[in-house]
């Protein structure tokens, strides 16, 4: 830890910041249940939590500084190797409305609506290994402040994806849930790009087709996907094909017997890979699966 927190030394001109930002990094990393700042404090040796307080909230410090080393670092460390830049949100529960931009909203890993602060997540996946890369607060419309410009999840996203490939980042694929699967903006700026997706989508996803053309499916292909935290899994996918092959190509993956697998739980996606994918498609977007249910287990 203090080999890694040095890099970050010129940051802080006081050392007791700097000490202060080494503490809060062996509080992340500990097992404690309940990553409070007395309770870290208690942990390190601190007498009480103030010092650390007085870090996040007064001292004089470049959080964009810090995040840019950061960034740079997970640079060095990916090289020149493509990402799967995965896109979600994430929220933490909040009573009252002291914190900015708290709101009665859906929390996705709660998997309900809550009071409480949603931001927007870009992680990139790379061999396995999951690289936090930037995040931004969601501003719901009824908590913007003076000056603040409403912004969609998915907008946010899009700003998020033009970044980072501005940090010469190669992006290999997006992976997205719905909500970002469904945002046609969203789906239109991965087309300008050219970057090839996978997201997901909802089972009642409609698709224009010409008349006299129908919906028609593949054959139901199994296939074993490794979870994380977790045994293999047996699993099922099928193309859905609407009319005629296109570019923009629809799945339905499912867990299930061999004799009905549609009668199960089912993952609709959508993807522009080209190609006999349709087995490499259900392994690409558990990738964002396993991620997020890793990122939830930390």
């Amino acid at each position: 830890m203090d080999d890694y927190c040095l890099l970050y030394r010129s940051v802080f001109e006081d050392v007791r910041l700097y000490e202060c930002f080494k503490w809060l990094h062996v509080g992340i990393i500990s097992p404690l249940p309940r990553k409070t700042l007395p309770e870290i404090a208690k942990l390190t040796g601190l007498k009480d939590g103030q010092s650390l307080h007085h870090f996040l909230r007064d001292a004089m410090w470049d959080v964009k500084q810090l995040r840019a080393i950061r960034l740079h670092l997970i640079q060095v460390q990916i090289g020149v190797r493509a990402i799967s830049l995965c896109l979600d949100e994430t929220g933490d529960v909040k009573k009252g409305e002291a914190t900015d931009y708290v709101a009665k909203q859906y929390i996705g890993n709660l998997g309900k609506t809550a009071n409480g602060v949603v931001s927007v997540n870009a992680y990139a996946v790379v061999e396995g290994i999951t690289y936090p890369l930037m995040f931004k607060i969601y501003k719901p419309k009824s908590r913007l402040k003076a000056g603040d410009e409403y912004q969609s999840k998915p907008q946010i996203a899009v700003e998020m994806i033009r970044a980072i490939q501005a940090m010469g980042f190669v992006i290999e694929r997006v992976l997205a849930d719905s909500l970002y699967g469904e945002s046609g903006s969203f789906i239109e700026v991965l087309h300008q790009l050219k970057l090839p997706y996978i997201v997901a989508i909802r089972s009642n996803h409609g698709v224009l087709m010409p008349n006299g053309q129908r919906v028609r499916s593949n054959r139901w292909q199994a296939y074993d996907q490794p979870l994380a935290e977790h045994l293999t899994q047996r699993r099922y996918i099928r193309e859905i094909i609407f009319g005629t092959h296109r570019a923009v190509r629809y799945y339905q993956i499912t867990k299930g017997s061999t004799d009905e697998p549609d009668k199960t739980d089912s993952w609709f996606v959508m993807s522009n890979l080209s190609g006999n994918i349709i087995l490499s498609v259900s392994t690409q977007y558990t990738c964002w699966e396993i991620r997020d249910n890793s990122r939830q287990l930390q």
